[in-house]
């Protein structure tokens, strides 16, 4: 019985020596980054890091990324100077475009439109509208040298506060336990495609029995409309409430939204108070093509590319001069 137990034991651990060689030969995991928080209190990635995003369980997705001297991806160093035209993109996972290689990024596209201009690309995922004002202002001296700056908003979640403060909950990944765990590529695999999930879930429904019942209480349709209206509400006190702290430049600040999942209070609010905005709906539901990866809601090249080609075009048609 012993030897059973000491045969099975090894040949376990030699199965799972031979899957995490498998996983890296193939490289069927991600190489997550490592996330910092900077002496203004920013949290972004740490500078000069270099690797590969994958998406998928037969590798559906793979890019690379290369993150800069300022702690984003991009294939270009921020240098903005009196000389140059530079265009700024703050956002989220969207604008960072891990699903892309960042040398096709949509900075890139941008700048392939319009070759006089340099586009810088400040992409963090999870980044909602508190945390690129803070950066913005956080970085004032860089922003200011920069002639246009473009914020990727999505009224839904991005709105969610009024004020910034640091989420501590995404440092907590770089914790030395989970950077110990990000060692073993097996490991990270196992969790992208999904196995360990059925474990997790488990878990979670052991911890909701031992909780007392809630019960639910159906609601009707005006009651659902007074919650909507209430939440949009406080998503536009939010947002007059970040910009009243770190100012807004109308002039040199636009938006970048969809309105087809934008509320129209919001809308209405950005029209009769004179703040620019970039609506790419129109390019999108003019494709004929998909926008977004088949597996994920980010956008694919194509819906890359329809972005870099609203956003070239408000820029040429604002003219922007040093």
């Amino acid at each position: 019985m012993k030897k059973l137990i000491l045969k099975s034991g090894l040949y376990v651990f030699l199965v799972l020596i031979s899957l995490e060689l498998l996983v890296r030969v193939f490289h069927l995991g991600k190489d997550t980054p490592t996330r910092i928080l900077d002496e203004h209190k920013v949290e972004k990635w740490m500078p000069n890091q270099n690797g590969f995003s994958v998406t998928g369980n037969r590798r559906q997705n793979f890019s690379e990324y290369h993150i800069n001297n300022s702690g984003y991806n991009s294939y270009r160093e921020f240098n903005p100077t009196k000389n140059k035209i530079e265009v700024a993109l703050v956002g989220d996972s969207f604008i960072e475009g891990f699903h892309q290689n960042y040398y096709n990024s949509i900075g890139k596209k941008i700048e392939k439109s319009i070759p006089e201009i340099e586009v810088y690309e400040y992409g963090y995922a999870g980044y909602d509208f508190a945390d690129q004002l803070h950066l913005v202002n956080a970085y004032k001296e860089q922003f200011d040298a920069i002639d246009h700056i473009i914020l990727g908003i999505k009224f839904s979640n991005d709105l969610t506060r009024g004020e910034y403060e640091v989420i501590m909950g995404r440092l907590a990944l770089e914790s030395p336990m989970n950077r110990l765990l990000k060692k073993s590529k097996l490991l990270v695999y196992c969790k992208s495609i999904g196995i360990l999930d059925p474990p997790q879930r488990l878990m979670y429904k052991l911890i909701n029995i031992l909780k007392p019942a809630i019960k639910k209480q159906d609601v009707n349709k005006e009651e659902v409309l007074r919650i909507k209206n209430k939440k949009e509400k406080k998503y536009l006190a939010n947002f007059n409430s970040l910009i009243e702290k770190y100012g807004f430049d109308k002039n040199r600040f636009t938006l970048l939204l969809d309105s087809r999942i934008t509320s129209n209070l919001f809308l209405s609010y950005l029209d009769n108070n004179d703040f620019n905005y970039i609506d790419f709906s129109k390019h999108f539901e003019e494709s004929d093509q998909a926008t977004t990866l088949i597996y994920d809601r980010h956008w694919n090249n194509n819906g890359r590319a329809l972005i870099a080609k609203a956003i070239s075009e408000y820029l040429k048609e604002l003219e922007i001069k040093k």
